[in-house]
């Protein structure tokens, strides 16, 4: 570190340092907002113009050509980037609440996310998520590919007549639809015990793919009813919801008697165990495979609020994503922004 010429020189050109930053990012936030709002603008006049008339290849070539021979240092005029423009006026013309999105994050990840999100829900949470966290073209593709947003909207719980409505957002966020545990030492055919020894093992980041409000109560958690053991694979607590959570692993494909099993577990949970400040308790399956319309006519009739998610074992994470996949709290919070989730508070 440089030897401060006078008392306080250090503090002064730190601060500078980070004014010249900001001011960088400013002037690049700046430029982005511009060329997607510019881009924006082509895409109006296009469509505007194109009105009645019928508007092939030929006719966005020469206009590409033209624009490209009128501002030759000026990249983004190819034809398949009008078309992009276009199409990306087209889709959000309309859209309120994603307009006001699109100017805050690169035109590139705009496309990405134009064309590989299925529906506008996703696309708000990719835009929410490239816009905070700063994705480059390549973490959000990696993103989309690993399908962070389904693993959460996609699942499976019966909440929305079990769950009491001031905390039923904040509940569906703490269930996805597949897991991926990380278990290099886990073998390709496996025991319930031996899935459960392995994510007991690294219990940090078994918690951690939960979904990160979670702490650990026990495992092989006894229960007595009527002078009879019960044992529950996994107990957690959620410290948002404040409800003990019974997680169930199956090493197979989901049946419909494992509701029964998870119903009386919550109901001796909630009579034995349950402080009576805490909410009811809720219950995961987790199995290595599910039919999805078994999964829902299971789930219909049960009175205690329970998920039914699969799982997936990764023998290590590829390297292009350590570090780029958000964790499973950002993601939920996410989620729960687009959704404009409800308060987690008893």
């Amino acid at each position: 570190m440089p030897k401060e010429i006078v008392p306080g020189y250090g503090t002064l050109l730190a601060d500078i340092k980070q004014r010249v930053r900001a001011a960088q990012y400013a002037a690049l936030k700046a430029a982005n907002t511009e060329l997607v709002t510019l881009y924006w603008d082509i895409g109006r006049m296009i469509i505007e113009r194109q009105a009645g008339n019928t508007w092939g290849r030929s006719v966005v070539e020469r206009l590409a050509a033209d624009l490209r021979l009128e501002f030759p240092g000026v990249q983004g005029f190819s034809a398949r980037n009008i078309w992009n423009m276009r199409k990306f006026h087209i889709h959000y013309g309309k859209n309120q609440k994603l307009q006001p999105m699109v100017a805050e994050i690169g035109w590139s990840q705009n496309i990405i996310i134009l064309d590989r999100c299925s529906d506008d829900t996703e696309r708000e949470y990719y835009l929410r998520a490239t816009r905070k966290y700063g994705w480059t073209k390549a973490v959000l593709i990696l993103n989309i590919d690993a399908c962070t947003y389904r693993k959460y909207l996609h699942n499976q719980t019966n909440f929305d007549s079990t769950v009491p409505e001031k905390v039923r957002s904040q509940a569906k966020l703490a269930v996805k639809d597949e897991y991926t545990f990380d278990l290099m030492e886990l073998g390709e055919e496996h025991s319930e015990k031996e899935l459960e020894r392995a994510l007991i093992s690294k219990v940090n980041r078994f918690l951690t793919e939960m979904g990160g409000v979670f702490t650990f109560a026990g495992s092989q958690y006894r229960l007595e009813v009527d002078g009879q053991e019960y044992f529950i694979d996994i107990l957690l607590y959620h410290r948002h919801l404040k409800c003990l959570v019974a997680v169930e692993l199956k090493v197979g494909e989901f049946m419909p008697e494992y509701i029964g099993k998870m119903q009386f577990y919550l109901a001796a949970l909630d009579s034995l165990v349950k402080t009576p400040d805490e909410n009811p308790s809720i219950g995961i399956v987790i199995c290595k495979s599910k039919r999805r319309t078994i999964v829902e006519y299971s789930l219909r009739e049960s009175r205690k609020p329970i998920g039914v998610s699969t799982y997936r074992v990764l023998k290590a994470l590829p390297a292009e994503l350590k570090g780029q996949l958000p964790s499973p709290e950002q993601a939920a919070l996410l989620i729960e922004e687009g959704l404009g989730g409800g308060s987690a508070s008893t």
